[in-house]
């Protein structure tokens, strides 16, 4: 029978511990950014948040660069962006880009940081990456979506562009559901393929 040592105990109970503050950080991290944006979050307000220390924040994260990318890290493990698996069993083209446009919007409103984001990369390069990597992504979802119809990749570009987080926001300050959005922009962009019947 094995038996677990007093000392391995603590340690593993310390680790436990230290695990849960690190995890409580990120979220209070990420609980604020949404509220008030990437730029106007403290590590102090991040502590109060928290229920630490500032020292505890600055243990875990020696900087805010870092507490950021622990925030986006958890972000894109708790909600990951579409993937192309979203085309499964889809080949008709409009239908994949309700698929696509459906897939990237409900992403937008379960992260709804991320246009905070957009906006907080100028000041703070650290967030330049996140920008870019969704950027990457929503062009090879739209590219793949409209590869059977074989067009030009400036209107590929143009399409990817109509599925940017600015035209979902604008679209739900406007009333509009998640699913009633990401509809209309794949019927916008549908009818603008060469071939489309006139609507």
């Amino acid at each position: 029978m094995k038996t677990t040592t007093p000392r391995r105990y603590r340690a593993d109970r310390r680790a436990q511990t230290t695990d849960a503050t690190r995890r409580r950080i990120v979220e209070a991290t990420a609980a604020l950014h949404a509220e008030q944006g990437i730029a106007a979050t403290s590590m102090k307000q991040i502590a109060a948040r928290a229920g630490v220390s500032v020292g505890a924040v600055y243990h875990h994260f020696p900087s805010y660069d870092d507490a950021i990318r622990a925030c986006g890290q958890h972000t894109l493990e708790t909600a990951p962006p579409p993937g192309p698996d979203i085309f499964d069993g889809v080949s008709a083209v409009p239908a994949r880009l309700r698929c696509l446009a459906r897939a990237v919007f409900a992403w937008y409103a379960r992260v709804a940081a991320f246009e905070r984001v957009r906006c907080d990369q100028h000041g703070l390069p650290v967030l330049r990456q996140f920008v870019a990597d969704e950027e990457r992504n929503r062009l090879v979802l739209t590219r793949e979506a409209l590869r059977p119809a074989r067009i030009a990749e400036t209107r590929v570009a143009v399409a990817a562009a109509l599925l940017d987080v600015a035209v979902f926001r604008a679209l739900a300050r406007a009333g509009f559901t998640t699913e009633d959005a990401a509809d209309e922009v794949a019927r916008v962009i549908a009818a603008a393929l060469p071939g489309a019947p006139p609507s």
